[in-house]
């Protein structure tokens, strides 16, 4: 995709995003909505600037952040190690586990995992975990499946062994699939972090949130929700240049 097209599809993209925060703030500045209900945007990114250099939201930012970035690599490797074994068994072990497990609102899991693993960083790297590798795996299992069998049988004709294969052809031809997985397995991660550390956690965004809700200090509440929302959109923006770097030569991957 050349540069300038590039420009235009993300103008496009945040356009509607850029739309909705005009018509929010034009609805809080004109009386329509009480602010001590619904803060204006302006409000809430004037309080996220006045908080960013104190240390104490700078702990909790960091918390969030590590939380999420270890339970998604955890699910990233996981999700990739046991999709790539399951394609080559043919399946038949994963799909009844995958039908059972998915289904099931990983957030529920939630107190087993603080029982088991306490309060701190691990059972919400667990939660995360939990749930963000479904997406990652499953996408790896149905992109290794699809890989052309001509391709396999080339390459054992060439004298690579299974686990070579594995690495320099299923991988490849699966790679498009695993990393539109791990689009989906980010979103979820973003979410999962929040929502693990308002249920049960004395520090992080999701913490802050509460918190602020506790004292009825709105503008407060939002800054971690846009805080949380930027995050995830940086992180999918990072992503989405590395898979463009990543699939250079598979033609109009965008």
């Amino acid at each position: 995709m050349m540069k300038s097209e590039r420009m235009r599809s993300v103008a496009a993209a945040l356009l509607p995003l850029a739309l909705i925060l005009l018509a929010w703030e034009t609805a809080c500045r004109a009386g329509l909505v009480a602010p001590h209900l619904l803060p204006a945007p302006s409000a809430v990114l004037a309080r996220l600037a006045e908080l960013l250099p104190q240390g104490e939201f700078l702990h909790h930012l960091m918390q969030t952040l590590i939380r999420l970035v270890s339970g998604f690599a955890i699910a990233l490797v996981a999700g990739v190690a046991i999709g790539l074994a399951a394609s080559r068994a043919g399946g038949s072990l994963l799909e009844p586990v995958v039908r059972v497990l998915a289904p099931i609102p990983k957030i529920a899991l939630y107190p087993a995992f603080v029982l088991i693993f306490g309060f701190d960083h691990a059972s919400k790297i667990a939660l995360v975990v939990a749930d963000a590798i479904f997406p990652i795996l499953l996408a790896t299992f149905h992109g290794a499946r699809a890989v052309e069998p001509k391709l396999l049988w080339s390459a054992w004709a060439a004298g690579a062994g299974r686990g070579r294969t594995l690495f320099t052809v299923v991988l490849p031809s699966a790679l498009p699939s695993i990393l539109t997985g791990c689009r989906i397995g980010l979103l979820i991660a973003c979410v999962t972090v929040f929502l693990a550390e308002m249920i049960s956690s004395s520090d992080g965004l999701g913490h802050l949130l509460i918190r602020a809700a506790r004292s009825f200090r709105m503008v407060d509440m939002f800054v971690p929700l846009v805080l949380i929302s930027s995050i995830g959109l940086l992180l999918n923006a990072g992503l989405l240049a590395t898979r463009r770097r990543l699939l250079a030569g598979y033609g109009d991957q965008r």
